[in-house]
């Protein structure tokens, strides 16, 4: 088995709606060879991941899998099943694979994952280990491979409070956003986002943060607060710890101005020798210290949350007793034993490390790794009882006084945080710790699975209080519209966006022109998917996201977002069949599927009514429907219209909406200007579809009237779609039409439109079929009169002049046209530089383009010329 290529996909796609990974990999001779006929093969690989027998396999019953093996699979389906296994097998709880023949040796292995680079690495050693078997070679070091499994995900793992916060966000049906491998996440979108790091938000003051950053500044602000403190100062020599030291009395603290968990922290400092050997230790580490009165009693962690007490534990340091026979070390790995514990934050406990900090507090005890307790003799491991050097935390949620409160609410307030943890010192959490103990620090980012998961006492859910602080007004996401089809879903987009502007909405839009923020493009170029969307949704100005969904980038790297609003399909005709895997329209359908699909319960799936592909979706859709026809007595669209559901339909010239029995007229197609009173009939279809995402969006029919009416087919308003320059006698246009459809749809336009010659300027991408750019040359001889063959510069593949070619072999296949007004030039710019040239009074200029702002420029150039000169003549 070889390894191909690999595609992550990070949210829904077109093999599950869960995220999951794709491997193309060659089975080199043995796709028609099952396991059981290659000796030794399922009993070793059984013995190597005993895990695989509870595997179900589509059996739906323990042990699916084994019989599986036994009956006779395939090298692709078990790998699938490896690769699942050894992600359990390391504790990451995933279930859903498949493994697909593409052609041949060829094939596609899917597999849900929840950590890319573990699952790539789980991906790898599966098959090796598949080779391995079949070479019968026993040269992989398995305990090895799994250890640096492990490794790779005690590093990638999401830490314990951001994975909390997360998972309350998604159960509230927040949009949850990893933003890269930064270790922050969006929780909502656009406008309504708010970032987080652990447990600091993008609300958390940056000064809170600083402050709690600095335990003496901290230690300040909290005393001229009178809040309670302990006395301290900061030292920077052996001389100013002696001479504070003598000034605050024994027993004392030594610990890092700027430190966190623990670390660096020697506590109840009996005397000066004690003193000296502690503070020459740590300043090798630590080069700015604070010396302060220690308290004696027992550790607290309140949780504030929004200036309310959430949660309140003690925490415990972790501690042996000895049993008289084993010695420290074997104590402790005892301990470690428990399968609540793990590496940093991945388990609700965390593993007891023998650090320098650890064995520096057992030999001031008199102990080392070595010794051996005595019979119920208890070792307090370290001075600090921090979860993550191995603490233990009991809720005292319900024990806290109400005074004690009120001062952690006041501490909270003084450093302005709205999350921090307030770390208490004193022997009853429940009586009044003024005159009885001190703050001792406050964390701006306090863990919080010592609440989630304490190891005495009631769960504390912390995420949720947090998640409730940040979305308090109960919006979480802007309104999302997925458009995508063959044909018309740029124009559809930017008519969408277009009306929501004009509603009043900061929109966020993505087409194959670019990425648009309130109108401003950020990004030019075919920005139409995963990446794309993601700059909108994760764009804090954005007030509605309208989002050109293309097929290449659903296949590529599936979905941004997780639910639509609204989701549209413009139409679904033949095109890029043959690429990605698409054989035919059943898996082109299957693939523009997906957008509606992934709709909210409440949202919409707009669907265009007279086109046939698209309603063999209707039966996918989970949402609510909207139909929109040409022809007000459609089936589909009265069937939808019995059931309460939404209607868009011609009448009288006119575009109407209807729900149930109810109707309205939004506006004749004669005073939309995209549709030139009527002529272009595939944009009457785009308004159509438009106002349908605008009315499911629920905007008024008025607002849909103003908004149809003021946009244009223009540079500004739809560049590259129709756009029409009259210049000196003659027109022209540029459109984006890239397959036979599109040619269909404009050549039908332009018979319509007054002209004494048609002359095409035709080119079409070279990624597709033969069959079909013969095709596309058929249809340009059957309608100009002139025809300029050009090809792109981006040759997707193709030989030069592979696909002039083949579009005037098509040309010439009509009979329409002689061979003499058929022209074959290298690249579009010259091609309609000479089309305008040789151009006469009445002609229409028609280019199907690849790039448009060079051929922009080119017609601007012409008009300013042709401005310039009559000028001079006046």
């Amino acid at each position: 088995m070889k390894l191909l290529s690999v595609r992550v996909f990070e949210g829904r796609n077109i093999y599950s709606h869960r995220k999951c990974i794709r491997l193309d990999v060659h089975l080199e001779g043995y796709s028609e060879i099952p396991s059981r006929s290659i000796k030794g093969f399922n009993s070793t690989l059984l013995s190597m991941l005993p895990d695989l027998a509870s595997h179900r396999c589509g059996i739906y019953e323990e042990g699916g899998f084994v019989t599986r093996l036994k009956e006779g699979t395939y090298l692709a389906h078990i790998c699938e099943h490896i690769i699942i296994g050894l992600q359990n097998m390391v504790g990451i709880d995933c279930s859903f694979g498949k493994a697909r023949v593409i052609e041949g040796d060829l094939y596609y292995i899917i597999f849900e994952y929840e950590y890319e680079k573990t699952a790539l690495k789980c991906a790898r050693l599966a098959v090796d280990i598949v080779n391995m078997l079949i070479a019968k070679e026993n040269d992989l070091d398995f305990d090895l491979r799994i250890k640096e499994i492990r490794n790779i995900m005690a590093n990638e793992h999401i830490g314990s409070s951001t994975g909390s916060i997360c998972e309350e966000a998604r159960k509230m049906g927040i949009p949850v956003i990893r933003i890269g491998d930064t270790g922050l996440y969006q929780l909502g979108t656009g406008k309504y986002g708010k970032v987080i790091e652990a447990t600091i938000s993008s609300t958390t003051s940056a000064v809170g943060v600083d402050i709690s950053c600095d335990k003496l500044m901290t230690k300040v602000i909290l005393e001229k607060h009178c809040l309670p403190v302990m006395p301290g100062y900061k030292v920077q020599n052996t001389v100013e710890v002696l001479y504070y030291a003598d000034k605050l009395g024994y027993p004392l603290v030594l610990k890092p101005q700027f430190g966190n968990q623990g670390k660096g922290v020697a506590v109840d400092i009996k005397n000066r020798a004690e003193l000296v050997r502690s503070y020459n230790r740590l300043r090798k580490t630590y080069k700015e210290m604070i010396i302060e009165k220690y308290v004696r009693g027992k550790d607290f962690r309140v949780c504030v949350v929004d200036g309310e007490v959430v949660a309140v534990a003690q925490r415990v340091p972790p501690f042996i007793i000895g049993d008289g026979c084993r010695s420290i070390q074997a104590l402790i790995d005892e301990i470690n034993m428990d399968p609540r514990r793990g590496n940093g934050h991945e388990k609700p406990l965390t593993k007891i490390n023998a650090d320098d900090g650890l064995i520096g507090r057992l030999n001031e005890e008199g102990y080392s790794l070595d010794s051996i307790l005595q019979d119920r003799t208890k070792v307090y491991l370290r001075g600090n009882a921090n979860l993550s050097t191995g603490g233990i935390a009991i809720d005292c949620t319900d024990e806290i006084c109400e005074e004690n409160k009120d001062i952690c609410r006041r501490a909270a307030m003084a450093l302005g945080l709205n999350i921090c943890g307030i770390d208490i010192c004193c022997e009853d959490i429940g009586l009044p710790i003024n005159g009885k103990g001190a703050i001792i620090e406050i964390n701006s980012a306090p863990g919080i699975r010592m609440h989630h998961f304490p190891s005495e006492g009631k769960e504390r859910n912390v995420a949720k209080a947090i998640v409730n602080m940040l979305f308090n007004d109960k919006v979480s996401s802007i309104p999302i519209v997925s458009v995508t089809g063959t044909n018309g879903k740029t124009t559809t987009t930017r008519l969408i966006g277009h009306v929501m502007a004009c509603a009043g909405y900061s929109v966020g839009m993505t087409t194959t022109g670019g990425i648009y923020i309130n109108n401003k493009c950020i990004e030019e170029g075919d920005t139409t998917g995963y990446n794309s969307a993601m700059s909108v949704l994760l764009n804090n100005e954005v007030e509605v996201a309208v989002l050109e969904t293309a097929r290449g980038g659903i296949i590529r790297n599936g979905l941004a977002y997780d639910m639509a609003d609204v989701g549209v399909i413009t139409n679904i005709t033949e095109d890029h069949l043959g690429l990605d895997g698409i054989r035919d329209m059943e898996d082109l359908a299957h693939v523009k599927s997906l957008v509606v699909e992934a709709v909210k319960d409440d949202g919409y799936a707009v669907i265009n009514g007279d086109d046939s592909v698209s309603l063999t979706i209707l039966e996918r859709i989970k949402s609510n429907v909207v139909i929109f026809s040409k022809n007000e007595n459609n089936p589909v669209l009265k069937r939808n219209l019995e059931k309460g559901g939404i209607g868009i339909y011609l009448k009288d010239e006119a575009i109407y909406f209807a729900k149930g029995e109810e109707y309205v007229k939004i506006i004749g197609i004669k005073s939309i200007p995209i549709t030139i009173r009527g002529k272009v009939k595939f944009n009457i279809e785009n308004c159509m579809a438009a106002a349908a995402a605008l009315i499911a969006l629920g905007v008024e029919a008025k607002v849909i009237k103003k908004g149809f009416a003021s946009f244009y087919c223009d540079e500004e308003n739809n560049p590259g779609r129709f756009n029409i320059f009259n210049l000196e006698g003659f027109t022209v246009i540029l459109d984006y039409g890239h397959n036979k459809d599109g040619y269909r749809a404009v050549t039908e336009t332009l018979k319509n439109m007054k002209h004494k010659r048609l002359v095409g300027v035709i080119g079409v991408p070279g990624d597709r079929l033969d069959s079909d750019i013969i095709e596309v040359g058929r249809i340009a001889g059957e309608s100009f009169d002139k025809i300029y063959i050009k090809e792109d510069d981006d040759k997707r593949g193709r030989n030069k002049g592979e696909v002039a070619n083949l579009l005037k072999f098509g040309v010439l296949q009509s009979g329409e046209i002689d061979e003499g007004n058929i022209e074959l030039i290298d690249n579009e710019r010259a091609a309609l530089i000479k089309a305008m040239d040789n151009s006469k009074f009445g002609d229409i200029v028609m280019i199907f383009l690849e790039k448009y702002e060079p051929l922009l420029q080119i017609v601007k150039d012409r008009m300013e010329s042709i401005n310039t000169s009559e000028m001079i003549m006046a």
